[in-house]
């Protein structure tokens, strides 16, 4: 108990220093940009939106883990049955059973292709390069600049990053269930609520990406993103008890270093732009927590139910759009995005086009990685990611120190020296193969 104690007063005391140091944070931005201190309100903290998103997804969780729990201890699904409603709850609750044989047929129908491998490969660069680097600097335009801004008008930024999540969620989610409906996939057999855990966490690590921008520049966040390595091998050893090599441990030690070089070279000259707060930081680290989890827990999905990747992404996105559209509804979300998108018409061309890049980019990730394997697709996302960071300083004028661009430097040598070493050793398992595939599949 008194452990307990001690952990909440520490909270407490984590929680009131972030929220005092945002509030004098804002309140100077207020004076630089002549905005009355009324307008900010308490509900635009971070932390404050982020408690309503979490008991807007429990408003959801809990009555469907009850329902869950009580199906299996009536034995319903045991008893047997027929019918739309029979076959719905036992996709949700147990899974459908598999057909071995259409399985095969269909991954033999995929790999057949009349196009040359070479102009495959150049047409997937080119939407994973297209894809993302339009989604980041969508992405950054929307979340830390003004619209509406002129002389006389100080602008406004949009708040709700959940919305964001909820647009990109839905048009996946409709692209996942065309490609469904119009091509053979092979019998599903995982119980859907298995996706909602994933599911959650791949909604948070997104929540965190654009709220993130609201306190850190974008280079210093997609550094942070290619830092993730490290929280990934940490989450691996809790989820799945796994080991890794050496040249791992060397590598994400190499990355630490690499972005501890960035930050500390972001001084003073280059706070209005690229200022790194202690909220930025938080944010940052809940993404790379939420984000390793989601990686080990779909492996764990495909190692064990061997689903399509089109129906990993139908199923994740699924259980996405119910959270956050819920939890929209009950905090007046679309409300208040509809009222910012009838006020300022160039936001909601903003959000289509970003959405259709993170759609898109789905896609190519999976057929990419499906087709060339997982060190091709890490050696295109990681050129990605250096491209990024050169697109965004040259467009929003981002500030990079001398030892600012060493630590970029020491992080990308440190990415493509792991690229190097895996693709030295010896072909691993198809279930590490799988576990690599999955990895990739939430960039966006």
């Amino acid at each position: 108990m008194r452990f307990v104690y001690i952990v909440y007063t520490i909270l407490v005391f984590v929680v009131s220093y972030i929220h005092g140091a945002e509030e004098e944070a804002v309140v100077n931005e207020q004076v630089k940009l002549e905005v009355k201190p009324a307008d900010y309100q308490w509900t635009d903290f971070w932390l404050v939106r982020l408690i309503f998103n979490l008991l807007g997804y429990a408003s959801v969780i809990f009555p469907a883990w009850i329902v869950i729990k009580y199906i299996r201890s009536s034995g319903y699904l045991d008893k047997g049955g027929h019918g739309c409603f029979y076959n719905v709850v036992k996709s949700c609750v147990q899974g459908q059973d598999a057909d071995v044989n259409l399985g095969e047929d269909t991954e033999q129908t995929t790999k057949k292709s009349t196009i040359p491998g070479w102009l495959i490969l150049l047409i997937c660069v080119a939407g994973l390069q297209g894809s993302y680097l339009t989604w980041g600097v969508l992405q950054e335009r929307i979340m830390a600049h003004e619209y509406g801004k002129d002389e006389n008008n100080p602008g406004e930024k949009f708040k709700n990053s959940q919305f964001l999540v909820f647009m990109n969620r839905i048009l996946a989610l409709i692209t996942a269930w065309c490609i469904m409906s119009f091509s053979v996939q092979k019998p599903h057999t995982t119980p859907l609520y298995r996706y909602s855990y994933c599911s959650l966490s791949n909604i948070m690590s997104s929540w965190c990406q654009y709220e993130a921008l609201k306190f850190v520049s974008f280079p210093t966040q997609v550094l942070a993103k290619a830092s993730k390595i490290i929280p990934v091998m940490l989450m691996g050893k809790v989820v799945s008890n796994k080991t890794f090599e050496f040249y791992e441990y060397i590598t994400a030690g190499m990355i630490s270093l690499g972005v501890t070089v960035f930050l500390l070279s972001q001084g003073e000259e280059s706070r209005g732009s690229a200022v790194t707060t202690a909220s930025g930081v938080v944010i940052l680290m809940g993404y790379m927590v939420f984000d390793s989890f989601t990686s080990n827990w779909q492996a764990e999905l495909f190692n064990k139910h061997k689903m399509s990747s089109i129906q990993a992404m139908f199923g994740v996105n699924l259980f996405s759009c119910i959270f956050t559209s819920w939890s929209l509804i009950e905090q007046g979300g679309f409300l208040e995005a509809s009222g910012f998108i009838l006020k300022y018409s160039t936001f909601a061309y903003h959000v289509l086009l970003l959405s259709i890049c993170s759609a898109t980019g789905q896609l190519f990730i999976f057929y990419t990685i499906s087709r060339f394997g997982a060190v091709i697709f890490t050696i295109i996302m990681t050129t990605r990611q250096a491209l990024a960071i050169l697109l965004s300083c040259m467009i929003y004028g981002h500030p990079v120190s001398f030892m600012g661009f060493v630590g970029i430097v020491i992080v990308f040598i440190a990415l493509f020296l792991k690229i190097y070493a895996k693709a030295r050793k010896v072909k691993k398992p198809v279930s590490s193969a799988s576990e690599q595939r999955i990895s990739g599949s939430n960039k966006i």
